[in-house]
Parts: C-alpha cells; sequence; structure tokens
C-alpha cells in the first residue's frame, strides 16, 4: 500500500515498528499534493519546509522510544484555524497575507503529540457556505468527480483526506460544516458535542455552534484524533473537562437506534432514502433494536439556524474593519470611508450576505420579533432531541439530502444553498455530538449516514460507527484520481 493511504492505526504501527519513517511519510504525502491539488485544489497554503522539519524531530523522538497516538503523523488544518507563523486566510481578501502570532489550542495539542502540519486548507470564506465555492482562492473541487462540488464549509479538509493528500484533517462545523463534505467525499467528520474542543484560535463563525473536529479515513482514526483534540481549555470558558465512563457497547444487541421520520421525508432523495434504510437494515439484521420517531420541529432548524447564525457573525465581523484586523482601504482621515471601503473590498457576496442579515435580525424593532424568537425555538429543538435521546442510544440519519452537485449549479440559489443543511443543523443548535461515515454510492457517488448521541456521549458513536465498518467496506473505498 502507498504509504499516503494509511491509517492513524497503520501508520502508528508501521512508524513505531520502525517499518517507515514520519519523513517518508510526509514526504510521500506532499508529493501527492503537488501531483494532484492543481485539480483537487484543496489546498491554500504548503508548508513543505517546516513540515519536512517536523517530520525528522518526530523521526528523533521515535528512535528514543518516545510514543503517542499522532507522532510523526502528518495531517492538513482548516485555514480558519490559527497556525503560529504561518498564513491564516480563512478564505478571504480581507485576511490574504495575515500571518497568525500563536497557535490554536488544537494546534498547539497535536503540535504537542508530534504530528505534522502538511497545509492549510481551503473552505468557503469565514466558514460561510455549503460548498466551498465561496473561497477567494478559488473552489475546491470533489476528487469523486472533479465537476463536482466537495460540500462545505470544510470542503478542502475533506477533499484532501478522500484524495489520500494526508492521514487526516481538521475542520470546523457550526452547522454541518464537517459533516457535508465528509459525507460528499465519502470520509468519515465528526462533529463533537459543543464545548469538549477549545475554539480558542479558530476565527469565529457563530460562536454558540461553532466546533472543531476531524475529518479521517475511519471512525477509529476520528477517535484517536478526537482523544488529542478534547479537554478543558483556560482561554475558552465554554470548554468542559469530560471522561466518558459509561460503559462500551461493543454488541451490536445493546444497541436500540431511533430512526426520526422527519429526515427521511420527501426533501430527501429516495435514493439516499434506500442506501441509508438499507445500511441501518444490516446493524438491525446483526440485531439492532430499531424505532420509529418523531422529531416534528425539525422543520424549524433551517429557519431557526439562519436568523441565529446571521446574528452572531454580524457580531463577531465588526472587529474586520481594516485597522485591527486585515487589509486597509479608503484615504484620508474619514474613518468611516476607512470602514466601508476595507469591508467592501475584502469581503465576499455571502459574507455581506450574512452581515446584512444579522444586522437586520438583531436591529431595534426585530430582534424580539426574530432574534429572541429564534432562540426560544431552538430550545425547543434541544429538548426535543434530549427527551428522544433519552430513550434510545443514537439517532440515524443521512447526512445530507443527496450526493454532490455540481459545480456552479446552486451558486445564485442561496436559499437552496441554506438548505443543504437541512439534515445536519439541529444536532448543532442542540449541542449534540454526530458522525457523518460513508454507507454507500450512488453514479459512482457517496452517501453519508449521520449517527447522532447524546451530549458529551462521543462514545456512542464511535462504538456503532465501528460496528458499521466492521460489517461493510464503503470505508475503503477511494476516488480513482
Amino acid at each position: 500500500m502507498e504509504l499516503n493511504k494509511l491509517t492513524i492505526k497503520e501508520a502508528r504501527q508501521k512508524l513505531d515498528k520502525g517499518e517507515i519513517s514520519s519523513f517518508d511519510l510526509t514526504k510521500i504525502c506532499l508529493d501527492r499534493i503537488k501531483k494532484i491539488d492543481d485539480k483537487v485544489k484543496a489546498c491554500i497554503t504548503i508548508c513543505e519546509k517546516e513540515a519536512l522539519e517536523e517530520a525528522k524531530k518526530a523521526d528523533e523522538k521515535i528512535k528514543k522510544g518516545e510514543k503517542s497516538d499522532l507522532l510523526g503523523i502528518p495531517y492538513i488544518a482548516k485555514d480558519n484555524i490559527l497556525t503560529k507563523g504561518v498564513k491564516t486566510t480563512a478564505a478571504s481578501k480581507f485576511l490574504e497575507n495575515y500571518i497568525a502570532p500563536y497557535d490554536a489550542t488544537i494546534i498547539k495539542k497535536l503540535k504537542n503529540e508530534g504530528a505534522v502540519l502538511l497545509a492549510k486548507s481551503n473552505l468557503d470564506e469565514f466558514a460561510h457556505g455549503a460548498s466551498t465555492e465561496n473561497s477567494c482562492h478559488r473552489p475546491t473541487h470533489n476528487p469523486w468527480d472533479l465537476e463536482r462540488v466537495p460540500g462545505g464549509s470544510s470542503g478542502g479538509s475533506a477533499a484532501a483526506v478522500a484524495a489520500d493528500m494526508c492521514i487526516f484533517s481538521l475542520g470546523t462545523d457550526t452547522g454541518g460544516s464537517i459533516r457535508c463534505p465528509a459525507g460528499f467525499c465519502g470520509v468519515v467528520g465528526l462533529k463533537p458535542s459543543y464545548g469538549l474542543a477549545s475554539r480558542f484560535g479558530l476565527i469565529s463563525m457563530t460562536s454558540s455552534t461553532d466546533v472543531p473536529g476531524p475529518i479521517t479515513k475511519t471512525v477509529e482514526d476520528a477517535e484517536i484524533v478526537m482523544g488529542v483534540i478534547m479537554g478543558k481549555d483556560e482561554n475558552d470558558a465554554t470548554t468542559v473537562e469530560f471522561k466518558n465512563e459509561e460503559k462500551t457497547k461493543n454488541n451490536i444487541k445493546d444497541f436500540k437506534i431511533g430512526i426520526p421520520s422527519e429526515y427521511f421525508d420527501e426533501k430527501v432523495d429516495k435514493k439516499v432514502i434506500d442506501l441509508v434504510k438499507k445500511a441501518i437494515g444490516e446493524l438491525e439484521k446483526k440485531g439492532a433494536k430499531v424505532v420509529e420517531i418523531s422529531l416534528p420541529h425539525t422543520k424549524y432548524t433551517v429557519p431557526t439556524y439562519y436568523i441565529i447564525t446571521p446574528s452572531e457573525i454580524s457580531s463577531n465581523l465588526a472587529r474586520f474593519d481594516g485597522i485591527r484586523y486585515g487589509v486597509r482601504q479608503g484615504e484620508g482621515d474619514d474613518l468611516e470611508n476607512v470602514y466601508l471601503a476595507s469591508r467592501g473590498k475584502g469581503f465576499g457576496e455571502e459574507v455581506k450576505r450574512r452581515i446584512m442579515l444579522g444586522t437586520y435580525t438583531l436591529s431595534a424593532g426585530y430582534r424580539d420579533a426574530y432574534y429572541l424568537q429564534a432562540q426560544k425555538v431552538r430550545t425547543k429543538i434541544k429538548e426535543e432531541l434530549d427527551f428522544e435521546l433519552e430513550k434510545v442510544d443514537c439517532l440515524i440519519t443521512p447526512t445530507s439530502p443527496h450526493t454532490a452537485f455540481k459545480i456552479g449549479e446552486q451558486a445564485d440559489d442561496p436559499i437552496l444553498m441554506y438548505l443543504e443543511d437541512i439534515l445536519v443543523s439541529g444536532p448543532s443548535l442542540a449541542g449534540l455530538p454526530a458522525i457523518s461515515i460513508p454507507c454507500g454510492e450512488i453514479d459512482g457517488l457517496p452517501v453519508g449516514m449521520q449517527i447522532i448521541g447524546s451530549r458529551l456521549n462521543e462514545k456512542i458513536l464511535f462504538n456503532i460507527g465501528n460496528i458499521f465498518q466492521n460489517i461493510t467496506d464503503w470505508h475503503i473505498k477511494r476516488p480513482n484520481i
């Protein structure tokens, strides 16, 4: 097997046995990026020199007998995660030359483990999008079909893993931005519980739903990465110190799976429904108990999400004014002119659209009618999910309502693009963990299955995900590129 195709577990075993070196593994991944990224366009900044130096250091540590799960393992990070001394652009003209003065907490943790940063990956500008078309650099292409999107906003990270440019990657998920691209690209994407991993050093989109998480080739690898990046951080008051003491379930007969009818209705492609139901049937044949449930507030998740999200965006992006952050535009001493010129030229169309929506919903006379009402509905959505998850171990749904669409196909219809989040925004609003794993293909394009768990119970996602991958082989399929 080519080294860049290894999983974390496989690479770890070979590194510890001395069968391969981190330097060789890193070099092969970098060569792979050079070979195919002109087609996929997953990377913004490649850190070749730094990566090879870090790989040499990792090899020295391994020779000394040091051990850690990610020592010497090459990865790619989404370009809205701060990396000291390396450009972090958030795929925006506003930050096209910004070099972070410090590492995000999750990057620092990976550095401490000895993981090797290969590159920064493309995304929708400031993570605003569902296709990775809204980048100031260029759209990313799906390695399964280069005419199609990889999903968003972590499309670069998902495409890089699917195309074997790295062993794993990091993304961020606000309303599906890890899970959707993982589903479109046929890889594993984990949105952890809100607060399980630090947001310190992430360029904020929606502070109340943003979470960093791994995109990997297997569920087992996602668990390994999450074990490193999780934990309390004094720089992020929303983080929690948590250790799951629940007894691991390895017997499929111990699982009770809830199937929400609202996630399998006419808004989802029938072929996707059939594939996900077939996957659930595989678990049922092995002994899992499957029960139909109802989540009637599901229809309100996207409207609620797209009131709360632009509201927080308009607040979070206020700091980008051409003075504190970003490329300054405008002339003279007129401060308002500097603000208008800098933000007008620095932000892309989707970012401007969300700022205007958010400013409107927070404005005098509309805040109570829109923003506060949305927060009340959000509470109902959370209560409904929590209630059902007390009766079952997890919920299983499709990740996306269809397979990857063609680049440009939905670019002129913002509402259609917002509806891409219809199956994934609920867990985000509720702060619940959810994982997308590949469960089949339609016309050569991957389909993702979403597993949702109760808050801070990632363990159940790993258990059921590993069981599914042990009885199927969808996770080992890769695009021919």
